[in-house]
């Protein structure tokens, strides 16, 4: 195992392309020596201090304020991993992401003003089946193409 462990004295600026890929890098390292099967509590604990000898700042529950009617609650929401005060991620432990875990990440990213998100499900039988890439409005995304620019033209 190599030793990433990086000084936060003269950090570099972290985008969140350069965030999402340590996230994916240490959700597969921590994968592949524990394999799937324990607590998503477990996985957090474990994410965080993987990211976190790796030189990257990460909050725990981080609690996701809700604005409504000139007042702001936070007893709302609570984000698993918040990386660099860039990137959400979520954690599940499950059989397969339920239809709503990509809409809780989108309203996350949403209430947070965040670009990117990251929902990661270590119960997969391989961590790369188990990652959904969540962007909201992030520029420059090489992994991620507008609709427009997919859509075949309707000029005849």
């Amino acid at each position: 195992m190599r030793d990433v462990t990086r000084s936060r004295e003269g950090a570099k600026a972290w985008s969140e392309n350069e965030i999402a890929k340590e996230v994916v890098d240490a959700a597969l390292q921590i994968h592949r020596e524990l394999g799937p099967g324990l607590l998503e509590s477990v996985y957090e604990v474990l994410m965080a201090d993987e990211l976190r000898r790796r030189g990257l700042r990460v909050r725990r529950q981080v609690p996701v304020p809700i604005a409504y009617r000139g007042r702001t609650f936070t007893e709302g929401f609570r984000a698993d991993l918040i990386v660099e005060d860039l990137v959400c991620v979520e954690l599940k432990s499950v059989e397969t992401f339920s239809k709503s875990d990509p809409k809780q990440l989108r309203t996350y990213l949403r209430l947070l003003d965040f670009k990117l998100g990251l929902l990661i499900n270590f119960n997969a039988h391989l961590i790369k089946d188990g990652v959904i890439r969540i962007v909201n409005g992030l520029e420059d995304d090489p992994y991620c193409k507008t609709l427009r620019a997919s859509a075949p033209s309707r000029e005849n």
